[in-house]
């Protein structure tokens, strides 16, 4: 009997159905793709829905790995700040091809947190919302850009239930164009560990009124750190995205551990 196939059906009839109600538009998802070539790693990497936009694109998570350590890894919560997603989508190729990093550990890889703002090319949801403003942080202020209320919109509520239900030991979200490697919360020696492997800098932001980092960093004490790339780096495909910035993001999921 093929074990393979339940799952990669399940995957299908869910498309399917979300493609007939209306709110699908067809992507790719190559991280499915090859199940002969690495059955055992695909076979553990669970694809499913955590949520929709607010003009009904799906929010895709992808987990690797069955590991009591876990790592989110997350890009493109600005839609205009697109580059983390070809990244990500790099990455779980190479966690694919190399399953031993996953020994122990899990990781959860959001590769495109707005994906109406990515659509528009805007930083905000379709509602006109900086769904980095929106979560419900201490020092967060209600306002029409940030959102009337915190979690006012889907995008940041979907964000919300990942973290809720994989309780991430450490949280990083991919971001441009300040290059450098910010952190909040208890993320100082992550942020170093990670600059170990990349040419961007350290260098402490402070947290925004309701952003992720407050949120996740500063309310609930999750190591988060807010990977800013270069603006230019939009220009460039997924192979020199993933030799600039490749090692760090695996130094982020081997944490405190080196990379080989």
């Amino acid at each position: 009997m093929n074990r393979k196939r339940p799952a990669i059906l399940t995957v299908c009839t869910l498309i399917a159905v979300l493609t007939f109600a209306g709110c699908y538009r067809p992507v790719s998802y190559p991280e499915l793709a090859d199940t002969d070539v690495y059955p055992t790693i695909v076979r553990a990497a669970r694809y499913h829905v955590v949520g929709t936009s607010v003009e009904g694109r799906p929010i895709m998570c992808l987990v690797l790995g069955q590991g009591s350590d876990v790592a989110l890894i997350m890009a493109t919560i600005h839609g205009n700040e697109p580059a983390g997603t070809p990244l990500v989508r790099r990455l779980a190729t190479h966690l694919r091809q190399h399953p031993e990093i996953l020994d122990g550990r899990k990781v959860v890889l959001l590769r495109l947190a707005n994906p109406d703002g990515l659509a528009h090319k805007s930083r905000y949801n379709t509602r006109g919302v900086d769904l980095n403003r929106n979560f419900e942080a201490a020092n967060r202020l209600n306002s029409k850009q940030s959102g009337l209320t915190a979690l006012s919109e889907p995008e940041s509520r979907a964000i919300r239930q990942v973290i809720v239900q994989y309780r991430p030991d450490r949280i990083v979200t991919i971001h441009q164009p300040l290059a450098c490697i910010d952190y909040d919360g208890p993320a100082q020696e992550l942020a170093e560990h990670m600059g170990q492997y990349c040419a961007l800098p350290v260098k402490k932001l402070g947290a925004r009124p309701g952003s992720l980092g407050s949120y996740a960093g500063v309310t609930l004490g999750i190591p988060i750190i807010t990977f800013e790339m270069l603006g230019s780096d939009s220009q460039l495909d997924s192979e020199v995205l993933w030799q600039k910035y490749g090692r760090a993001l695996i130094a982020a999921i081997l944490y405190p551990d080196p990379v080989q």
